[in-house]
């Protein structure tokens, strides 16, 4: 009965957590700590901690760590599944939907309407990405001269690699790492 009432708490936690994994604390201690009482708001407060520090989503993280909790490894399992079924069936769905119907006019015209969306959402990203890089902030200070050259030579380096031999992302990335921390040592 423990499993059950772990996968389906993570469930309506998977399916109504829109908005990232901070949005999602309330739901888990609405399940975790008000409704089933598995854990004090101690015991909570300790797993979003450590949920929050360790790699990946929040609330995958958070089920992960109630289920080891609660229920031990089965427990997790059960948890983990029940926080990502949700949005594994809407995925599914949403690509059925679009093999089926993806000859549709109106399809079609959603779809190249969202792709300038989708490059541009990416293009910021990625300026962003060189900003914090250049800079060691997120905006770009009024004086020039606080950029970091390395970066902007290991950069450059980098896209020359990139685009004159089609090097390996994964090489560059781990040269320019090595180099990185080489370079910074000395400047």
């Amino acid at each position: 009965m423990i499993f059950l009432n772990l996968f389906w708490s993570f469930f309506q936690i998977g399916l109504f957590s829109i908005g990232g994994g901070y949005a999602a604390m309330p739901l888990i201690q609405s399940q975790v700590v008000d409704t089933h009482g598995w854990l004090t708001m101690e015991q909570f407060a300790d797993i979003m901690a450590i949920a929050e520090m360790t790699p990946g989503p929040i609330a995958i993280n958070s089920a992960t760590f109630v289920g080891t909790q609660i229920a031990g490894l089965p427990g997790a399992v059960i948890a983990t599944i029940g926080c990502v079924f949700p949005s594994c069936m809407i995925v599914l769905t949403l690509a059925y939907m679009y093999y089926r119907f993806r000859g549709l006019s109106i399809l079609q015209g959603i779809m190249a309407g969202l792709r300038p969306a989708v490059i541009a959402m990416i293009a910021s990203a990625g300026i962003s990405l060189i900003i914090l890089s250049f800079y060691g902030q997120r905006n770009i200070p009024s004086d020039p001269s606080q950029i970091h050259m390395v970066s902007v030579f290991l950069f450059a380096c980098a896209l020359f690699l990139l685009r004159r031999y089609q090097s390996d992302p994964i090489h560059i990335m781990a040269a320019c790492g090595a180099a990185g921390i080489f370079l910074l040592t000395i400047f």
